[in-house]
């Protein structure tokens, strides 16, 4: 951990900035006493893919290998009187 004076902080911020750029933390003093810690932020954890339910697998694991054409259903509602 690097550390720097509040002074420093003031006329040099480029350097300070540069040094949490690269990820390290610089802890920074004022009279001696280290009154505040600059640390870069957390790294973002990596994201998991959720794995998602095959439906496919799972309707033909119901219904088998019958699967109704879309006429039958168009024909069903016609023959209806509604």
């Amino acid at each position: 951990m690097k550390t720097t004076t509040l002074r420093q902080l003031r006329h040099d911020f480029g350097s300070v900035f540069a040094w949490v750029e690269q990820g390290e933390p610089v802890a920074i003093s004022k009279r001696g006493k280290v009154i505040a810690l600059l640390t870069p932020p957390p790294r973002p954890m990596p994201v998991k893919v959720k794995k998602r339910p095959d439906f496919t697998a799972r309707l033909k694991r119901i219904y088998g290998d019958l699967v109704l054409p879309g006429d039958v259903v168009v024909e069903e509602r016609e023959s209806r009187p509604y």
